[in-house]
């Protein structure tokens, strides 16, 4: 069995957006099921839009993520170079290899002349293709004698195409194999002769991702659906060579956060949600990824791994090598999948959840004793971890929400008084339960001290509850009322009663 090979080819023109690092992570998990090679190749064959900046941003948010290629630019096998830019002298014995068994012809046709052209069309409300129908009309070689080729040939300003249909082929129509889209079917004569090398010398992406992968021996080829189109113009290249062709498959769509239409980097700005794995700056201007927001990159994979992809049972929380060990191309959807960013939040919040009390510990203690030391025991950290790191988004946000849960405030306490029925039972009961804490006894017996005498006073159990939670945090709702008495120390908790029932009863308090 040939070994898996599969590849991530971004373009560094811009930032890596999440659409690029899905069909990153959907390639790395594919092969890495099968035991195979995951490769990056950079395809810089637009000299003039090449962005090296942008290239670290793509190996940066591959780092982050855990997607660390087998080979790579910066990690060499036995394929490379791994730069298309560095890959000149292949294309160009590849490319004469079309040209002599006629699958390729030099075109000569200046820009201002296509331009016409495709406005005369335009005017008649049809669309330019140029193609077996018209290109006996243009300037190539296919159209000139040979005196006029040469001279056009040595002038160096044309382009190479591709001869997409003629009608000495013995087919007009192909059918090809999609691993997700299944059978697809397409007439020939409908395509256009795309364009292989252009007028810089380069190859255009089609040539040369198809030479790429045949040459570093690339098994399947898993990529975005916006390059469906161009599946057949690939699918004949690979014919033309005499090549075996990878499997196919194109991943579904990305979609804004309305469900409709793809979502793009402008996106980011327009419906305020990162678009980035991690941060990117243009202009003066920084987006956040979802590494300085605060995601756990584990729950970030987690989050992009079910766009468009389900194990097929109510699972939905997966480290990766759990994904790596579940993944199949079967359970990819065809349709569009909708980006969630509340979904994101909550993958975010889960995968906290699995983070060890002593990792959490370690992070924040110190932080804490210079804060807190003063309201809270310190040896019942673990405790105050326990109930905090359920209720926060993101990690770095435990110290505040610490600072939530234990702050008492006297304004707090007044806007919330009018919000209880603080009966004369009741108000007794808070000195009782006071006196309690005096004696040191332990949270649980505190507890069954202060429920029972609800149910003895008959005083409803929300009242009383609510009323303790007031004297204690000046709050009505919060974190669980006695793991909040538990961790707080016994002479803060005396104090803030004390202070609380001074102000319930001062008939002048709202004065």
């Amino acid at each position: 069995m040939l070994e898996k090979r599969l590849r991530f080819a971004p373009s560094p023109t811009g930032p890596l957006h999440i659409g690029g690092l899905r069909t990153a992570l959907y390639n790395y998990v594919i092969s890495k099921n099968q035991k195979g090679k995951f490769i990056l190749r950079i395809e810089d064959t637009d000299l003039n839009r090449f962005d090296k900046k942008a290239e670290k941003h793509i190996n940066d948010s591959l780092e982050w993520c855990g997607i660390i290629p087998d080979e790579s630019p910066k990690d060499p096998g036995k394929f490379g170079p791994y730069r298309q830019s560095e890959r000149k002298s292949i294309y160009n014995k590849h490319i004469k290899k079309l040209i002599e068994n006629g699958k390729a012809y030099f075109a000569f046709d200046s820009t201002e002349v296509l331009d016409q052209a495709r406005k005369e069309k335009e005017k008649k409300g049809e669309t330019f293709i140029y193609n077996w129908e018209n290109r006996e009309k243009f300037q190539n070689s296919l159209s000139l004698d040979e005196g006029t080729y040469r001279k056009f040939l040595e002038e160096k300003k044309y382009v190479i195409r591709f001869k997409s249909y003629d009608k000495s082929f013995n087919n007009d129509s192909i059918l090809i194999e999609d691993q997700i889209r299944g059978k697809i079917k397409v007439d020939l004569k409908l395509l256009d002769d795309k364009i292989l090398f252009k007028n810089d010398g380069m190859p255009t992406y089609h040539l040369a991702n198809v030479i790429d992968d045949h040459l570093m021996k690339i098994s399947d080829v898993v990529r975005g659906e916006e390059w469906l189109p161009s599946l057949a113009l690939h699918w004949q290249l690979y014919e033309s060579f005499g090549w075996n062709k990878p499997n196919f498959a194109h991943l579904p769509l990305i979609l804004k956060p309305t469900g409709k239409g793809k979502l793009s980097k402008r996106d980011g700005q327009k419906f305020g949600i990162p678009v980035y794995p991690i941060s990117w700056s243009d202009n003066d201007i920084t987006f956040e990824g979802f590494k300085e927001i605060g995601f756990e990159k584990e729950a970030f994979i987690n989050f992009i791994s079910m766009i468009g992809w389900n194990p097929g049972n109510e699972k939905e929380i997966f480290e990766l090598d759990e994904l790596i060990n579940q993944f199949t191309i079967e359970r990819i959807i065809k349709s569009g999948a909708k980006y969630d960013y509340e979904k994101a939040k909550w993958f975010n919040i889960e995968h906290i959840k699995k983070i060890s009390d002593k990792i959490l510990i370690d992070e924040v203690q110190g932080e804490i004793k210079e804060r807190f030391e003063d309201i809270i025991d310190i040896k019942k950290i673990k405790n105050i971890i326990e109930i905090v790191r359920d209720r926060v988004i993101f990690r770095k946000d435990i110290i505040n929400e610490i600072k939530i849960i234990i702050e008492y405030n006297l304004l707090d306490l007044k806007e919330n008084i009018s919000k209880i029925n603080l009966s004369k039972d009741l108000i007794e009961l808070l000195v009782l339960f006071k006196n309690e804490i005096k004696k040191n006894k332990s949270t649980q017996i505190l507890k069954n001290f202060y429920t029972n005498k609800l149910s003895q006073k008959e005083i409803k159990f929300g009242d009383g509850m609510k009323a303790l939670r007031l004297c204690i945090s000046g709050k009505v709702s919060g974190a669980d009322l006695f793991s909040q008495i538990n961790f707080i120390k016994n002479e803060i908790l005396i104090q803030r009663i004390n202070n609380s029932l001074k102000t319930i009863n001062d008939k002048n308090w709202n004065s």
